[in-house]
């Protein structure tokens, strides 16, 4: 089971993310928050409220204030697509 270790915003749409594996990478999720459906990512693709994003301790990956998320797994499937 994949999870998060932690999570920091860094600039624009990219966070550093450290998956409970080790790994550790920088994601941008531009492309992500541009084609994400729900009324929930709409706030998102303003980088003043994307740049809110935080590690949820309880839930072992990144939120947003408004409750948006993004399953740490989907996040694991956009880090192997990238390296």
């Amino acid at each position: 089971m994949i999870w998060l270790e932690d999570a920091k915003y860094i600039k624009e749409f990219k966070v550093l993310i450290k998956f409970n594996t080790g790994q550790e990478t920088e994601i941008d999720l531009e492309n992500y928050m541009k084609s994400a459906k729900g009324e929930v990512f709409e706030p998102l693709k303003y980088i003043s409220n994307f740049s809110a994003v935080k590690l949820n301790a309880d839930t072992n990956t990144i939120e947003w204030p408004n409750g948006a998320d993004i399953a740490p797994e989907r996040l694991y499937e956009l880090y192997c697509s990238m390296h």
